[in-house]
């Protein structure tokens, strides 16, 4: 299957001399849901903004379906659906008319069906005939989206798309991409919250300084990259850890009541049954045990630590 979006050796350098990206190679699957996370300043809006036709590349090539984005600027951009960051919107005009303008200016001939489909599937039909204005943060952030759909666009890019809204909405519109995305669309997703990206993302793109560091499935990258903990319930607390205990990645917590023991998932001996047999020998008993994996986020926090 060819990528719905393909990206070769892009780079942007501003006047200044400040180069904001650097020789980004990417490919986007269609029907794809691709997270792409980095801290403030990474190049993930500059990225999103160069796909878009809004950032002229310094370097490199994009295409869109096969359409280059300098060469058919048009046709690319037709298919592309951008909710911003910022909340754009013109105040006094309502909400079906400014998402009916923006189908317009893709030279779309009017579709209220479309239109209306877009508004319900947002929740915000009964919200048709108000002003932008009297609507909340979160409310505008969805109109943003409608205004993105109006034109049927086949791939839709989400920048910081939950930005300032209150957890039961956001939660609300994971669903609403997923429903997107399950739809058909290819969604592009930039977030501060990485438990967006762990529960909507196929793939993870880890952007830092300009350069993406990592490109990944976000299963496999949990299972390679992911640490996994032990944690023991102990019937008796421990002062200390024993000597003989050294060579295992260890932890004491709660006033010595908890036990840590970390180990690499993808190695064959995990050290597990050697460290239990020698607590047993110890006299070190335990009530409970369970492991828990790494989450995305600190995975996240290793890579651009270390970038």
């Amino acid at each position: 299957m060819s990528p719905i979006i393909s990206i070769h050796g892009l780079s942007k350098t501003y006047k200044g001399g400040f180069q904001a990206l650097k020789n980004i190679d990417l490919s986007i699957q269609p029907g794809e849901l691709f997270a792409l996370l980095g801290p403030n300043g990474a190049g993930k809006t500059t990225l999103i903004g160069t796909v878009c036709g809004l950032v002229t590349p310094s370097e490199g090539k994009i295409t869109v379906s096969g359409h280059d984005i300098l060469k058919d600027y048009r046709k690319s951009r037709q298919l592309i659906g951008l909710v911003p960051q910022e909340l754009t919107t013109d105040a006094f005009e309502t909400v079906w008319n400014t998402v009916s303008f923006s189908r317009g200016l893709f030279g779309l001939p009017k579709n209220p069906e479309h239109i209306e489909k877009v508004l319900k599937s947002l929740s915000l039909w009964d919200k048709r005939n108000n002003k932008l204005m009297t609507l909340s943060g979160g409310m505008k952030r969805r109109v943003l989206i409608a205004k993105a759909l109006s034109h049927e666009p086949k791939i839709l890019f989400l920048d910081e798309p939950t930005a300032g809204v209150d957890v039961e909405l956001r939660k609300d519109m994971w669903q609403q991409i997923q429903t997107l995305k399950d739809s058909g669309v290819t969604v592009i997703l930039t977030t501060h919250y990485i438990e967006e990206a762990e529960q909507m993302a196929d793939r993870i793109g880890v952007i830092n300084h300009g350069q993406l560091i990592l490109i990944e499935e976000k299963r496999k990258l949990i299972q390679r990259m992911g640490q996994k903990r032990l944690l023991l319930d102990l019937q008796e607390p421990l002062a200390k850890l024993p000597d003989t205990l050294k060579e295992f990645d260890l932890e004491l917590l709660e006033n010595g009541l908890k036990l840590v023991y970390s180990y690499d998932s993808q190695k064959e001996d995990s050290g597990i049954a050697d460290l239990l047999s020698l607590l047993g020998n110890q006299g070190v008993k335990f009530k409970d045990l369970k492991t828990e994996q790494s989450s995305l986020e600190e995975i996240f926090v290793n890579l651009v630590r270390k970038s």
